[in-house]
């Protein structure tokens, strides 16, 4: 979300580098996160049914960031992408640290 703020190029591009070198860290956690909370048969099928949405959101996505540089040129899909990426975040963790107290009860 920085980067859509950021006054100078090099700040903005310092900014995506980065962003880029941690974007996938969420990646692990989703995965923990599902093969913790599903039984060992169902495993295969549900983190090919969690990465499939992930995939399309990713595809659909430059085309809301069209709409939205059509109308400003204002860096409104880095600060949409960086609001919605916080709130995934955020959920997964509140997911995976309630999942994560569950399995201590159960033990």
């Amino acid at each position: 979300m920085a980067a859509a703020l950021m006054p100078t190029l090099e700040l903005t591009l310092l900014c995506l580098l980065l962003r880029a070198s941690i974007s996938s860290m969420d990646v692990p956690a989703r995965q923990a996160y599902v093969m913790s909370v599903v039984p060992p048969e169902e495993r295969a099928a549900a983190a090919s049914v969690t990465n499939v949405p992930r995939s399309l959101a990713s595809a659909i996505a430059p085309t809301f960031a069209g709409l939205l540089l059509e109308r400003t040129t204002f860096g409104w899909p880095l600060i949409c992408a960086g609001a919605l990426k916080l709130s995934y975040d955020f959920l997964l963790l509140a997911l995976f640290h309630k999942a994560e107290a569950e399995l201590r009860l159960d033990a």
